[in-house]
């Protein structure tokens, strides 16, 4: 037997003011989303801002349905919009953003292990890393420089 040890590693910025000029900004495109998510069943809005290779930056919001299993996710929702205004150019970088009205949300969100799939599958299949920068309402602003990182033994159709 040989037991093995998984590690996480990211940076953790007390506030987007230290962040590198292009990631600040990515994560105010990403606030400035978020009225345009719709979550009238959980009020938890999600948006996430991707920038594409070429510097294009697209958004998502998390759009729910009553049906709760045919929710979009705002990160799969970006990185629809970054597939059809640039086919086969990858994303580069993801902020991703939450708002809870009536709360304050002091912690980042990371996404769902769907989402996780998703991000960590594009980059394997553009062989590039995906940056994603991640905060609450306020507080901390975490910055994981792989989407791998949070999915580290993602599922592969390789191994079918």
């Amino acid at each position: 037997m040989t037991q093995k040890q998984l590690t996480v590693s990211y940076t953790e910025f007390p506030d987007p003011a230290g962040l590198p000029a292009a990631d600040r900004e990515l994560l105010a495109t990403a606030t400035r989303a978020l009225p345009a998510s719709y979550a009238p069943y959980s009020n938890f809005r999600v948006a996430a801002a991707a920038r594409l290779e070429d510097g294009t930056v697209v958004t998502g919001g998390n759009i729910e349905n009553a049906a709760y299993p045919m929710c979009i996710c705002a990160e799969p929702n970006a990185m629809a919009a970054a597939a059809s205004l640039r086919p086969g150019m990858p994303v580069v970088a993801m902020a991703i953003t939450v708002q809870a009205p009536g709360r304050v949300l002091d912690t980042p969100a990371s996404p769902c292990g769907s989402c996780r799939q998703i991000l960590s599958e594009h980059e394997s299949r553009f062989g590039h890393s995906l940056r994603l920068i991640l905060r609450g309402e306020g507080g901390p602003v975490y910055v994981f420089e792989r989407a791998t990182t949070l999915l580290p033994f993602g599922f592969s159709g390789e191994l079918l």
